[in-house]
């Protein structure tokens, strides 16, 4: 075992005085080490209970006869890093959660690891750390957070944080009070667990069940449910098994798996960035995938499910429909139903199991609410390395859209701009030097997303951005294209007023510009430079690689 490197031998004296200070038993120096990964913070809803979880994850290990030891990572959370400074640290703290990871199980030799995320970039990155170690490795989330409930005059309704978000923008239309803005407040959010729609941290947990890294169940058993805890307990028994049977997550991760999650993914209408974090964990596990194939596959997956911002349901609906389980019934064929996972039995096996309970949340593959997928990679002029859109969430008129170009080089700039009424409809906002490099940090743009909505312009006004949206954002919301503006993308040279022309179901957006013209206008952009330079975010900007490649780290690669 690893751990032998710290325990075994009479060189090791030093190392087991060590140990034995911080508990470890004579007898326990014999028994597997596991590392318990917990994201555990009391700023970030979606983790503040995760002390729970990880105290049934190491019952768990000890019933299984390990040794569990805890540590942590960082977690940032996305809904209060939004708007500000904080966000360009979002994606960043991704890679961040990886090489802290990386670091905790080299040095201290760890045999096996059972990962605790929640929220939005620790899923990946934890994973993406897994696959780098390549040791036998299982995941279990915190779980996701029930829908609020507000009383209206209409009755009670469901919210969640996208819904005040785009109340910000009801309020300055005049359609709600800023007293009615307080009472949404106080009720979205009503306890822990990660936001309750089909955002990025829970598209991200139900694709770790497609991916074969979670047990059933994950992505979608309720924070504040008991079978959340049963199974962490199991999780942490079942990691022993992983180990017995030298199982590691390069033998579960492969081509095929990656095609199940995009595939489930479709199926899901799941947040835009689990292409970005897809593509990473792909890249980690030395698994070339083009973005081409994500449209290949959304073309024969019907979209079963409309979560929150899609539809009207939230996770706990999923849940109680019969989870990502009978949601990969429903694909059969499509899915590689042999694929082996983490519980020790193949996807086919997990799905012989399932059974749908409600026929609206997770639709049946004739009634399905589209015949393709509810993510969609455009191709042009503007984007030549794609850019991603989440259809599921578009309404049918804004599927195609021409439209002048209102160009703002922030995502500041343009809040300012839609907050003043300054957008109007048939407008596309283009908000650039928002990527990887050039934010740093490509952050999300849920507040100018939700405010067009919130303010009744989602069904005609589009938004295009190098950064990226949150998976709360809805609308004709195209983001990650790539070549950014600092890179010198053609997004850079678009002017105020060129004509945009979007047609998703041809897969395709381009400025209404000749070849010529564009390459003129790239001639005399001047060379990018940031403000940037000092602290992580400036290392950050040195290293990472663009949005079609996942926006991972140059250095190192596979």
């Amino acid at each position: 075992m690893r751990s032998e490197a710290i325990k075994k031998g009479i060189e090791r004296a030093p190392h087991r005085a060590l140990l034995r200070a911080v508990g470890v038993s004579s007898n326990d120096f014999a028994r597997p080490f596991i590392g318990v990964v917990n994201s555990f913070t009391e700023i970030v809803p979606g983790h503040v209970h995760l002390r729970e979880i990880a105290q049934a994850v190491k019952d768990g290990v000890r019933q299984a006869g390990g040794v569990p030891f805890e540590f942590n990572t960082i977690a940032v959370c996305d809904g209060i890093a939004m708007n500000h400074a904080g966000m360009r640290y979002s994606l960043p703290s991704r890679e961040l959660i990886a090489d802290s990871v990386e670091v905790m199980a080299q040095a201290h030799r760890f045999d096996a690891l059972v990962f605790i995320p929640n929220c939005d970039k620790v899923v990946p990155g934890m994973l993406m750390a897994a696959l780098r170690l390549n040791i036998p490795a299982i995941f279990v989330s915190g779980g996701p957070m029930l829908a609020g409930k507000v009383k209206t005059g209409d009755g009670i309704k469901t919210a969640d944080l996208s819904s005040v978000f785009e109340a910000v923008g009801q309020v300055l239309t005049k359609q709600m009070s800023e007293h009615e803005l307080e009472i949404l407040e106080d009720e979205a959010c009503p306890g822990c667990g990660s936001c309750s729609g089909m955002f990025t941290a829970n598209t991200m947990n139900c694709l770790m069940e497609a991916l074969g890294m979670a047990l059933p169940g994950n992505g979608t058993i309720l924070a504040v449910d008991q079978r959340r805890c049963k199974l962490a307990l199991e999780a942490g028994k079942r990691v022993l098994g992983l180990l017995a049977a030298d199982i590691k997550p390069r033998d579960i991760i492969d081509d095929k798996a990656i095609e199940n999650a995009f595939i489930v993914d479709m199926a899901l209408g799941g947040s835009t960035n689990s292409v970005l974090h897809l593509m990473a964990i792909a890249h980690e596990a030395g698994i070339p995938f083009s973005l081409k194939r994500v449209n290949e596959l959304s073309d024969k997956t019907p979209c079963l499910a409309r979560i929150r911002p899609a539809g009207d349901y939230h996770i706990e609906d999923l849940d109680r429909a019969g989870g990502i389980p009978a949601v990969m019934k429903q694909l059969d064929v499509r899915l590689h139903q042999g694929k082996n996972t983490v519980s020790g039995r193949t996807i086919f096996e997990i799905t012989a199991q399932a059974a749908i309970q409600d026929n609206d949340v997770i639709r049946a593959l004739e009634t399905a609410y589209s015949q393709n997928g509810g993510l969609a990679i455009l191709f042009g002029n503007i984007a030549p390395e794609g850019a991603v859109v989440k259809r599921s969430a578009v309404a049918a008129e804004m599927m195609r859209h021409s439209g002048p170009a209102r160009v703002f080089d922030s995502e500041d700039e343009a809040t300012g701009a839609i907050m003043a009424g300054k957008i109007r409809h048939g407008d596309v906002v283009v908000i650039r030097y928002e990527g990887p490099k050039g934010g740093p940090g490509m952050r999300e743009m849920l507040t100018p997303t939700a405010l067009l909505a919130g303010m009744g312009l989602d069904k005609s006004v589009a938004l295009i951005t190098d950064g990226r949206f949150s998976g709360a954002s809805r609308g004709a919301s195209i983001g990650h294209v790539s070549p950014e503006a600092a890179l010198g993308g053609p997004l850079a040279v678009v002017r105020e007023g060129d004509i945009i022309e979007i047609d998703i179901p041809c897969y395709s957006l381009n400025a209404k510009l000749s070849e010529a013209e564009i390459k003129e206008r790239l001639a005399k952009l001047p060379v990018f430079t940031s403000p940037v330079r000092s602290g992580y975010l400036a290392r950050y900007m040195e290293n990472v690689a663009p949005a079609g490649s996942g926006a991972v780290f140059t250095l190192g690669q596979i």
